[in-house]
């Protein structure tokens, strides 16, 4: 597969590289805040430190060199002891003469139990790994059937730490686990196919020292007015919704337009948690897509384009998860109920997604809008359209991304003490 080098990009597509950046870190850290408002103890954890995997991606036998680099993220309030964490690693280094420049986006689960005041913890990640391009040379390594490697790759991580208390905010983490990710080499042209070489790793036991910073965001200080608390007589409002979804049109603000398409279902959970805001309630949202299918070209250039003179089409499945969000709900009580919602989270899928030269793994961030219709006093029938948008924002050379207008419909299931509409 022909690889797409950063020097093949125009400044327009560099430019589009820094604001999709910007504008994804800007929403991840104002979303991970409110989500941080909705409970103030126990808090959510920021983390970052220092890094290392123990072997180079082409750390052959004979030379392997371990790599160092950081590792930053951010895991949301507990639910039974279980946290949703987002992760991100940089690790860098020289081997064989070779640069080894690789990035990993990875989301996944926390459990952690306190012991006396330590905290351990075990965790499952599953992401997006991407790497230069000329980590794997034929001249310095002695294959003379390799001139570069694939640039992206499903990534994995199992482990677990234990984390220190060294104030009320702070603590000091130490991690360790293995990560598998599995990079290939590239026959030269005109062949352009991965292979598999014996002694390439797939498996680096990976080690992590840092700090934990434990924020408590209660309402001081806050524009939004907090929620008054809830007692055994006042359940919390909640619910749960129960949607299908299918995109019917393309934008461009984000993404080029594609030529791709899904279909998928959600469940979504909603709570009201920070009180009223713009005359609306101000609810938590969350939502689980169990299964995505995806409609692209089977032969696409980088920006998910049809190839020329190609018309065939591939679906494959998907899942996502958009674990931080917020909903503001109007006339709240009343038959007729307008709502806001937007999400940020994550999708994957099967193979890479968009075209041939993306990513496994997506970004994610939907804007939706609709009314809900009192049917009975527990259930709601809810319709609206949504902008969704994915993308991988540059983790591999290739964005090819998708802005897609969707429709959504489906039923809510009021959890708690049923309230009649007014």
């Amino acid at each position: 597969m022909a690889q797409i080098g950063p020097a093949s990009f125009h400044r327009e597509s560099r430019i589009k590289l820094l604001v999709q950046r910007f504008v994804i870190l800007a929403l991840l850290c104002s979303s991970a805040v409110a989500a941080a408002q909705q409970q103030a103890a126990p808090p959510i954890q920021v983390y970052g430190g220092y890094s290392s995997l123990t072997n180079s991606f082409n750390g052959v036998p004979g030379s392997q060199k371990g790599l160092s680099g950081m590792s930053a993220g951010i895991a949301g309030p507990p639910w039974r002891h279980l946290r949703f964490k987002l992760d991100f690693s940089e690790y860098r280094g020289t081997n064989l003469g070779n640069p080894q420049h690789s990035l990993f986006f990875m989301g996944g689960a926390q459990y952690e139990r306190m012991f006396h005041r330590e905290r351990f913890f075990a965790e499952a990640l599953l992401g997006e790994g991407t790497l230069n391009g000329n980590w794997f040379i034929a001249d310095t390594t002695g294959y003379a059937h390799a001139h570069t490697g694939m640039t992206a790759s499903l990534a994995e991580f199992l482990g677990g730490g234990i984390d220190t208390p060294v104030s009320h905010h702070f603590a000091i983490r130490v991690e360790g686990g293995v990560q598998h990710s599995d990079f290939v080499p590239i026959h030269p042209e005109p062949v352009d196919t991965p292979y598999h070489l014996a002694g390439i790793p797939n498996y680096f036991p990976r080690f992590t020292v840092g700090m934990v910073w434990l924020p408590r965001l209660g309402s001081a200080g806050s524009a939004l007015r907090p929620a008054p608390a809830p007692s055994a007589k006042t359940p919390v409002d909640s619910e749960i919704v129960f949607e299908g979804m299918q995109s019917f049109g393309h934008l461009y603000i984000l993404a080029s337009p594609g030529s791709s398409w899904f279909t998928s279902g959600a469940i979504e959970y909603d709570r009201h948690s920070w009180g009223r805001f713009a005359g609306a309630r101000l609810d938590y949202s969350a939502d689980f897509m169990p299964l995505i299918i995806l409609t692209q070209p089977s032969k696409t250039d980088e920006w998910g384009n049809p190839a020329r003179g190609s018309s065939a089409h591939e679906s494959f499945p998907g899942v996502g998860i958009s674990p931080i969000g917020v909903r503001l709900l109007w006339r709240d009580g009343k038959r007729v109920k307008p709502y806001l919602i937007s999400k940020l989270g994550l999708t994957g899928y099967t193979q890479k997604a968009f075209s041939q030269f993306g990513s496994y793994e997506e970004f994610c961030g939907q804007v939706n809008v609709g009314m809900q219709i009192k049917l009975t006093d527990r259930w709601d029938f809810r319709a609206g359209f949504q902008y969704f948008h994915q993308s991988n924002g540059f983790v591999v050379p290739s964005d090819p991304g998708l802005d897609a207008m969707t429709y959504r419909g489906g039923l809510s299931y009021h959890l708690g003490k049923a309230r009649p509409a007014h």
